[in-house]
């Protein structure tokens, strides 16, 4: 959390240049936007943070970024299905006589608090490969209205049609 006590809003005091107000900056799938709120323009310390307070939530919504305090990821270039906290996984394992067993499934990922993570297992085996997907989205997008309140605003439908098609 920022000495602000605000997400994304920083306190920037520069005697030599006269320079002393509050800098918003807020990041989300990939795109920034970010003002400066001069104390003597907005009459004072705690007009300019209200006024960057304000300005925040309503860049955060502009962006699809949930008002919340913890971080928020929606993209991710490691991620392997197109879409958040959801990976497709196989595993290769061998039986006691030797014979090789492959699963497949959908990992479902959500940190429902701080530092703390949960996952979910789709079997593709029981659902087939689209409806294994169509669970797992659907599980993820039930744990971000419980977290965040809204389902976080990506390409959620582009992701699923390229990949169920």
């Amino acid at each position: 959390m920022a000495k602000s006590g605000h997400k994304g809003i920083s306190r920037i005091d520069q005697p030599s240049r006269n320079t002393f107000g509050w800098y918003v900056r807020v990041m989300f799938n990939g795109k920034q936007v970010s003002k400066f709120f001069s104390d003597k323009l907005h009459g004072g310390k705690k007009q300019a943070l209200d006024a960057a307070v304000k300005h925040r939530d309503q860049a955060e919504k502009k962006l699809g970024r949930p008002r919340t305090d913890r971080q928020v990821i929606a993209r991710q270039t490691r991620n392997t299905s197109g879409i958040v906290g959801v990976q497709r996984r196989t595993k290769v394992m061998q039986t006691k006589d030797g014979e090789r067993v492959v699963s497949k499934y959908y990992v479902v990922t959500w940190n429902p608090e701080p530092g703390r993570v949960k996952t979910i297992f789709v079997p593709v085996d029981k659902y087939g490969e689209r409806g294994a997907l169509l669970k797992a989205c659907s599980i993820r997008r039930e744990k971000e209205k419980q977290i965040y309140g809204s389902v976080l605003k990506s390409n959620w439908e582009a992701s699923l049609s390229k990949i169920v098609s």
